[in-house]
């Protein structure tokens, strides 16, 4: 099988994953694979994100494009947070330059029963593209992901993105008892995805919890917390890497949520990030941090980029592990050349 073909545990990612310190500091993109790459854009022309995500080549394609490109330590499988919920039968769409977008949002306690649950077999062109994956990409890690229960709630309750989530707490604190049994039901279908990418053989796991920074730490553990808990724990045999955006209030609540690497977005300094986890739960070996560059930075130019790189990677050496990242994904109008000098000056050794 492909795990025998690329025994990868010692890839510097899985190392730094596990709380070591690997032969360079690992470095990946979120959104490495996508609009900043013109093959990606060329490749992709006239085929719908959705259906992009259940072509197992295509997918195998997107996914390599960068690690050929870059010479990144990892490689994200390109997918979306809300394939599993289309492939379990959800009406929705992702519609260019708005989202995902829900054709009936979720309203009553009868939207909430009529969820279906995920099968291996509707997910079964992503399993195909984890085998074409593992064949091609040797020492490289390959790191699959889902999106949270909370973030996808929002999409479904919302019935598309929202800047204030106002009908996601409005049913969490007017109604918890469906809120949570909206919950449950996506922590099911998430911890299934995730199960089957594992079994597949992917090296690693990020949940992306992306609008969770829109809570307090108070709701955030009574209504989010124990449903990332089940996904999370559900997963074994491989790191579990947690991020969300504007979440460095939240950050010891997610390494709760059974976190090995704890995501940090540009906010929040790493150094400060491990004092924060380490301080919340000092009986625990210290974290392993992933990030943190400001995505934005890949514009300014390269002695800036270089000053950032530094900062974050001096940092970083405060934690047990350290894989950098960015602080969120890659801007589309990104210069791939900005891309590729960065893992360039990450793996450079001061």
């Amino acid at each position: 099988m492909a795990d025998e073909m690329n025994d990868n545990t010692e890839a510097p990612l899985l190392v730094a994953a596990r709380g070591g310190r690997p032969s360079r500091t690992p470095v990946w993109f979120m959104r490495q694979a996508g609009r900043s790459l013109p093959e990606y854009r060329k490749l992709r022309e006239g085929t719908a994100m959705l259906d992009a995500c259940m072509d197992p080549e295509m997918v195998c394609e997107i996914t390599m494009q960068p690690v050929r490109r870059h010479d990144v330590d990892g490689a994200i499988l390109f997918s979306d947070i809300v394939v599993p919920l289309k492939a379990a039968g959800i009406d929705l769409d992702i519609v260019p330059g708005t989202g995902p977008v829900v054709a009936k949002p979720i309203a009553t306690v009868s939207d909430v029963n009529a969820i279906p649950e995920l099968h291996e077999e509707q997910v079964r062109p992503v399993v195909e593209a984890i085998g074409l994956l593992n064949a091609e990409l040797g020492d490289v890690p390959l790191i699959g992901f889902a999106g949270a229960p909370f973030t996808l709630a929002s999409y479904l309750v919302e019935g598309g993105p929202s800047k204030n989530h106002e009908r996601t707490k409005a049913l969490m604190h007017g109604n918890p008892e469906m809120w949570h049994a909206l919950l449950d039901r996506l922590a099911a279908i998430t911890a299934e995805f995730l199960r089957v990418q594992v079994n597949a053989g992917v090296k690693a796991v990020q949940l992306f919890d992306s609008w969770a920074g829109a809570l307090s730490e108070r709701d955030y553990r009574e209504f989010v917390l124990p449903h990332s808990t089940r996904v999370l724990q559900s997963i074994h045999g491989v790191p579990r890497i947690h991020f969300g955006v504007g979440t460095g209030e939240l950050l010891p609540a997610m390494r709760e949520a059974g976190a090995d690497v704890v995501g940090v977005d540009w906010r929040t300094p790493l150094d400060v990030a491990v004092e924060r986890l380490r301080k919340a739960a000092p009986d625990l070996p210290l974290p392993v941090v992933q990030g943190n560059l400001d995505p934005a930075l890949l514009f300014a130019g390269l002695p800036a980029l270089e000053r950032e790189i530094d900062r974050i990677k001096r940092e970083g050496e405060a934690a047990a592990g350290h894989i950098f990242n960015l602080g969120h994904g890659v801007l589309p109008d990104t210069d791939p050349d900005m891309i590729t000098r960065a893992v360039e000056m990450v793996h450079k050794t001061r």
